[in-house]
């Protein structure tokens, strides 16, 4: 029942997320649906005059119509010929570089470079790190320069960089805020990354936008985009809440759950994060890094071994040439009735 209520929530999801998109709250938004307008007009330079001229056809060849010129043998125009290929080939030219040039603009890796189209970021601006952790099925994000941890809530200042660090327990999620960047998948056993900015103050919905089993419906969070002194004061609230988020209470909270309130944590396990991304938190687990590690380590070894172990070809050579030759030396001196270099000569 569950997956059947979150399977027609995506429809929904979808719905929702073309409406916020072209409302966006960060600068990286903002040009994404700049980009979503710009694509959808190159794309009604095609679609509107063909489905003009279908109505226009329609009618000017109407079977009422006696006027209209029947020309059945009629099948060249090189001047319509040249009007239908070169539009779509303009358009395709137009939509690849642009493609092109926002592809390496509005990568997730690269750094924010600006507020907005008039604010430059300052090179002393220190962006907010966030590790992201998608859980079944619950958000875990924890502030490491804060030392706190949330579950289902993400806080950020307003312009402010924000470097997230994402990675999952279990199964493949995707991490989405439509009004703050595009999406990011966040994978068990790796991290990948998502640099994003925030300029209008609000409570947004982020979610996972790739299905993800029974809880999959429930798996969303809040996204708070406030002024940078109300964010300090946010900071400051959970850190006198209490309550530390260790390995143990990782494991509990990485069980199966749905519909999970926010929870919030003063404290976090040193290099908890890097634990959960390397999939060994739980005690005794070899990391992910570790067995890697060793794998590429053994795969060396076992190549070494396979190779042949070949002396060195020169001195080799070189003795067996001097011998040779000095075989060949004693045959003609001795065929000649001569004796050998340091030989003592007999009557």
């Amino acid at each position: 029942m569950r997956r059947s209520i979150a399977l027609l929530a995506v429809p929904a999801l979808v719905s929702g997320c073309s409406a916020v998109v072209l409302n966006p709250a960060g600068d990286v938004a903002a040009q994404q649906g700049d980009l979503v307008i710009l694509a959808t007009a190159l794309l009604l330079l095609i679609i509107v005059p063909v489905m003009v001229l279908i109505a226009l056809f329609a009618w000017r060849y109407r079977q009422a119509n006696t006027k209209a010129t029947y020309t059945p043998e009629w099948h060249h125009s090189t001047a319509l010929e040249l009007v239908i290929w070169s539009a779509p080939l303009l358009i395709i030219i137009c939509l690849g570089a642009v493609t092109w040039t926002s592809t390496h603009l509005l990568d997730p890796y690269r750094p924010i470079g600006r507020i907005d189209a008039k604010r430059a970021i300052s090179a002393a601006a220190k962006p907010l790190r966030v590790q992201v952790v998608a859980l079944d099925w619950k958000w875990l994000f924890i502030y490491p320069d804060y030392g706190i941890a949330t579950v289902n809530e993400l806080a950020a200042p307003l312009d402010r960089p924000i470097a997230f660090e994402l990675t999952a327990s279990s199964v493949m999620n995707s991490f989405y805020v439509p009004n703050l960047a595009g999406q990011i998948y966040a994978m068990p056993g790796m991290t990948t990354k998502l640099n994003a900015i925030v300029n209008r103050p609000g409570n947004f919905t982020g979610f996972s936008s790739n299905f993800s089993g029974e809880g999959f419906s429930g798996m969303h969070f809040r996204f708070h985009a406030v002024p940078a002194q109300d964010f300090d004061s946010w900071v400051r609230r959970i850190r006198t809440g209490g309550g530390t988020l260790d390995r143990a209470r990782y494991l509990t909270l990485a069980k199966p759950s749905a519909d999970t309130p926010v929870m919030r944590f003063a404290g976090v396990a040193p290099g908890l994060f890097d634990a959960a991304a390397n999939r060994c938190v739980a005690p005794g687990e070899t990391c992910m890094r570790d067995m890697m590690m060793a794998d590429a380590g053994s795969k060396h070894a076992m190549a070494m071994s396979a190779m042949p172990m070949s002396k060195p070809a020169g001195p080799i050579e070189a003795s067996t040439t001097t011998a040779k030759n000095s075989a060949d030396d004693t045959a003609r001196l001795t065929g000649a009735g001569l004796s050998m270099p340091g030989a003592q000569r007999t009557n």
